[in-house]
């Protein structure tokens, strides 16, 4: 089976999410962005997994721009929580480029498939 990139990232992706999500809940006490940001950070890969087994072209670009659309919501959320406090620049830092790298490749798709 040939390496998919966005499947791969989104996934580590997710386990950092989740990871960062256990620290702000018992270290730093934060409820609800943490939350927010499991959801989105997680939902990232759901989506490119969902688009993966897509019926048609229309139903994978939708997923996928879901899933662009899940990265930005996540990168607002670590810039709410760096902006606030929450977290140091060092630790905002990582999990950003990390967001940004997927959009950057989850945008370069939805253009090359409105293309065809």
């Amino acid at each position: 089976m040939k390496e998919n990139i966005v499947q791969q990232k989104s996934f580590q992706f997710a386990i950092r999410i989740i990871n960062f999500y256990k620290y702000l809940v018992a270290d730093k006490k934060e409820f609800v962005l943490s939350k927010q940001i499991f959801r989105s950070g997680t939902s990232i890969g759901a989506n490119i997994e969902e688009s993966i087994g897509g019926q048609s072209d229309k139903d994978f670009l939708s997923k996928i721009s879901i899933s662009y659309k899940e990265a930005r919501e996540t990168i607002y959320g670590l810039k709410l929580l760096k902006e606030t406090n929450y977290i140091k620049s060092e630790e905002f830092e990582s999990l950003f480029y990390d967001a940004e790298e997927i959009c950057k490749i989850l945008g370069s798709i939805q253009i090359a498939i409105k293309k065809n």
